[in-house]
């Protein structure tokens, strides 16, 4: 990402007194303290930037006005002229862009290092370097099939990906069937199925069946199969998984209506707030959890909530039984599992539970464990120099998080009541409260309803995996909570950080920058729904940009519904023509409200011209 430098003042003209010199240097000084105080704001964040002296790029767009023809033109990449009347048509990306992930793209691996996978992590190609253009989908994509048949079975046209399927068939992930794969739900631990695995676990953590346990995040989640039968149980789970030799995990997940995101816990913490998950997984996933001081278990202490879980499978556990298929020596995982126990006890985790394959150790609830803890001790205890829920571009710190009092005095409520009862976080939240967010939720149903009203597909089986691209509380998802549909809620990296609150409700969701790619593979969201987007990022991010980011996250045949300030909508709906869209303007619910309108597009299912 790169920011333009200011344009220097104008000198003034003629004279070239003293007085005539003065206005120029006033200016200056008034520039420069302007200057000086925006580079704090984002150093402030702890991000690194890079500025550029130019304010445009140049892409390459085809024009379609009848002066220019089908000729190639170059066009100016900016904010658009507002009104509307410029119509641009995209290039097609080649067709080896099929599964483009601009911010995590092998091809620019080799540029990064190899310390602790960090060349994995996100990257963004500089504005120069971006490819704006449509990602084609693959030869023979159609419409995927609806939830809930979509759990099990997916066309194999649409992540036509063989690798994955021979090198796990026996392990029985996923199974080519025709034009299809089928998903079995088995797993490297759970070669009796994923259902046999939960229910063996949810044994050990009572709070799996009574609501206690809502949120959970799954590390190294393959095909996402332990997160997919989750859902059946009220449990809804941030699938993680980089991207790597498992070709398209990621997109696997989404294609079957499960919430996943690419990532990876390497040097950087997860883009999640501190105390948000109830329940942490690990299926030999294969992360060296007791290696560089226990700092990737440091992370997942700062995600988990006091009095949540964290699940084990896998090596070390049940080294007595397993250990002759791992290529080790009994010795050696005895020594491993101890020495994992100690570490989570360091870090106040307590053995919970153990059978067969799985362990579960507990986050502690108890402050005088905390308090034996300080920034010189081993583990040593976080200051309070960096936010614990600060997670956009923040290194993971080898230190442990202390939960803070009010967290640890009050037990969430359970789900789903805990979805209307406004969290203590609420109130770090700049103007937040328990009033705010109850007028936020109203809005929101009010908004739905609208929105239903203009757009039939909205609450049908035909819109699965939402994205609410600029949300504050997580109120248009709560309004979707009784639809066929999972919501991955977006809190901007730049602006009041809610993130927090979304998941006290019991929801889920990510910090974000929309001036990059979002971590997703193509096409796989049917409804993207952005609030005030446009006017929010407009001083940042290149409208072009982002929406051909839209594009490439959204479904062929999938929604857009955009709600912003007409100036925008204006803008948005010229560029979305040139993405092969069709858009139509509508009155929000206030039909007197002129500042706001809703632009609903619909985006095509195009085949690409080259193979």
């Amino acid at each position: 990402m790169k920011y333009s430098k200011e344009a220097k003042p104008e000198r003034a003209g003629g004279g070239g007194g003293a007085g005539a010199r003065a206005v120029p240097v006033a200016l200056m000084l008034l520039l420069l303290c302007g200057f000086s105080f925006y580079l704090g704001g984002i150093y402030s964040t702890g991000r690194t930037f890079t500025f550029s002296t130019t304010t445009t790029s140049i892409i390459p767009i085809v024009s379609t006005t009848k002066q220019e023809g089908s000729a190639i033109a170059l066009a100016i990449a900016g904010h658009g002229n507002g009104n509307g009347d410029e119509e641009v048509e995209f290039s097609e990306c080649p067709a080896e862009y099929q599964d483009y992930t601009p911010c995590t793209d092998p091809k620019r691996w080799r540029r990064y290092g190899n310390y602790r996978l960090s060349f994995m992590e996100r990257h963004c190609p500089p504005p120069p370097e971006r490819a704006v253009c449509l990602v084609p989908p693959p030869r023979g994509y159609k419409p995927p099939i609806r939830w809930p048949k979509s759990k099990d079975q997916c066309w194999y046209r649409n992540v036509p990906y063989d690798w994955i399927n021979s090198q796990k068939s026996n392990q029985h992930w996923l199974r080519k069937d025709g034009d299809r794969f089928t998903f079995p739900g088995g797993g490297t631990m759970f070669p009796n199925g994923v259902g046999a695995y939960v229910d063996l676990m949810a044994d050990l953590v009572p709070g799996m069946k009574d609501g206690s346990v809502r949120t959970a995040l799954d590390t190294g989640c393959g095909v996402a199969s332990w997160g997919g039968d989750l859902l059946a149980r009220d449990i809804l789970t941030v699938s993680l998984a980089p991207r790597d030799n498992h070709e398209a995990q990621v997109q696997f997940a989404l294609e079957r209506g499960i919430p996943a995101i690419l990532g990876i816990i390497s040097t950087q913490r997860l883009p999640i707030p501190s105390a948000s998950m109830d329940m942490a997984h690990c299926s030999r996933c294969l992360i060296p959890w007791t290696e560089f001081g226990g700092l990737y278990l440091m992370e997942i202490q700062r995600v988990l909530r006091p009095g949540g879980f964290w699940v084990l499978s896998g090596p070390p556990i049940n080294y007595e039984n397993r250990w002759h298929g791992w290529n080790t020596t009994v010795e050696a995982q005895k020594a491993d599992f101890d020495r994992l126990k100690k570490m989570l006890a360091s870090m106040c985790f307590r053995l919970y539970n153990k059978k067969g394959d799985i362990a579960v150790w507990q986050k502690s609830l108890d402050a005088g464990c905390y308090d034996k803890l300080t920034p010189v001790t081993t583990p040593a205890k976080c200051d309070d120099s960096v936010d614990p829920d600060a997670a956009w571009y923040v290194p993971m710190r080898s230190c442990v998080t202390a939960p803070s009092p009010k967290s640890r005095a009050k037990a969430l409520p359970k789900w789903p009541q805990r979805l209307g009862v406004a969290p203590e976080r609420v109130s770090v939240v700049p103007g937040g409260s328990g009033s705010a967010m109850k007028h936020d939720d109203g809005k929101w149903k009010a908004a739905t309803k609208h929105y239903k009203a203009l757009l039939p597909a909205l609450g049908s089986d035909k819109v699965r995996n939402v994205m609410d691209m600029s949300t504050v509380y997580g109120g248009f998802a709560a309004s979707l909570v009784k639809d066929p549909v999972w919501v991955m809620n977006v809190v901007s990296s730049y602006g009041p950080n809610s993130l927090g609150v979304v998941y006290d409700r019991g929801l889920i969701g990510t910090n974000h920058d929309w001036c990059e790619a979002f971590s997703t593979y193509p096409r796989t969201y049917d409804l993207l729904h952005a609030d005030g987007l446009f006017t929010a990022e407009s001083h940042r991010c290149e409208m072009k940009f982002v929406l051909v980011e839209m594009d490439r996250i959204l479904r062929p045949t999938g929604y857009a519904i955009i709600r912003d300030n007409p100036y925008f909508l204006d803008s948005v709906a010229s560029i979305a023509k040139g993405m092969r869209w069709t858009c139509d303007k509508h009155d929000t619910e206030n039909k007197e409200n002129e500042k706001e309108k809703l632009l609903i597009c619909h985006k095509q299912l195009w085949s690409p011209k080259k193979a």
